[in-house]
């Protein structure tokens, strides 16, 4: 990291610097070896004749003992009125800098890298969750995050069929049409409960507020793999789901932050250790993932700077290393 001319990454390298497969690996050393991660920050910022909007601070930065040294920035900000506005709610930038020294190395798309260390860190909880012989996979969204994630899951598991359901249709048709012209055999979907019952893998990536997934549809040997319901008030799965599968999380943060474990646990549902580890955990080996071809089993990530990292340090290196 001797060269520290600050970088700028545009959107395409970004992406094309985070190829599935190998971000997935990464994702996976960089949870073993870990990293300082500080509590994400929240900045309200007053806005007149609209809502409030957010500064979120997200920074990570490697271990003393790490012989590469690399701290990172995720600056997002949620600007609700952006509505009204035709503009994405969401902006996200992200800083990358040479931990010994400080200096800047590199400034890059933070929104690719949010989507896709969030898919890709999906994929790799489904590495120890999912049935070895999973091959239908079902995606309710088909924003940014929900369209990525076929392609993560087939870094991870030999995905035959892709099953696409959106509350606005027009999404998920031009989702499928999307995945087809990729030659991944996908379509659309309308009737949930069913498509529902015979995935073996259900993945969603909505801004839901109440559960749209029912435990009560939900077959054996399924895996729930929930992304979207970020905050205490957002929710994809109801109580149902949670209570009959094994529930992991990607960091304990979850148990605080994201709805789909707030709401039951404070109803009492279920207590805390009904979730039995991390993703640290799993990655590490010191829990069993899924145990049994019979049972369900549960993920809920709410969304890592650690993971961040991982993508930044990947992008960066894979460009310097182009450049040389």
């Amino acid at each position: 990291m001797s060269d520290a001319r600050m970088r700028l990454i545009d959107t395409e390298a970004t992406g094309a610097s985070l190829p599935y497969g190998a971000l997935v690996d990464a994702l996976q050393s960089g949870f073993v070896t870990g990293c300082t991660v500080p509590v994400r920050h929240h900045h309200r910022m007053e806005k007149s004749g609209e809502p409030d909007a957010t500064l979120l601070l997200m920074p990570a930065w490697s271990k003393a003992e790490d012989q590469d040294q690399f701290l990172g920035v995720k600056l997002v900000t949620v600007v609700p009125g952006n509505t009204t506005r035709g503009l994405p709610g969401l902006t996200s930038t992200y800083i990358l800098y040479d931990g010994v020294t400080g200096q800047q190395l590199a400034l890059m798309d933070g929104n690719v890298i949010t989507s896709r260390r969030t898919v890709a860190t999906s994929a790799l909880a489904a590495r120890y969750l999912a049935r070895d012989d999973a091959k239908s996979l079902l995606v309710i969204g088909s924003g940014r995050v929900a369209s990525q994630i076929p392609d993560a899951y087939r870094a991870v598991r030999a995905i035959e069929k892709v099953l696409v359901w959106d509350i606005n249709n027009e999404g998920a048709k031009k989702l499928v049409r999307s995945l087809n012209d990729k030659g991944i055999d996908s379509e659309v979907v309308t009737d949930l409960e069913q498509s529902v019952g015979v995935a073996d893998i259900i993945s969603a990536a909505t801004l839901a507020t109440s559960p749209i997934i029912k435990g009560a549809w939900v077959r054996k040997g399924t895996h729930i793999d929930l992304i979207g319901g970020f905050t205490p008030k957002m929710r994809e799965a109801d109580d149902a789901a949670l209570t009959k599968a094994r529930a992991f999380v990607d960091t304990r943060e979850a148990l605080h932050e994201a709805g789909d474990l707030v709401q039951p646990i404070q109803s009492g549902v279920v207590a805390e250790e009904h979730v039995l580890g991390t993703l640290v955990d799993l990655a590490k080996g010191n829990l069993n993932g899924r145990t049994s071809t019979d049972e369900i089993t549960y993920f809920k990530a709410v969304g890592s700077a650690l993971a961040d990292l991982v993508a930044a340090r990947m992008v960066y290196e894979q460009i310097c290393t182009e450049r040389q």
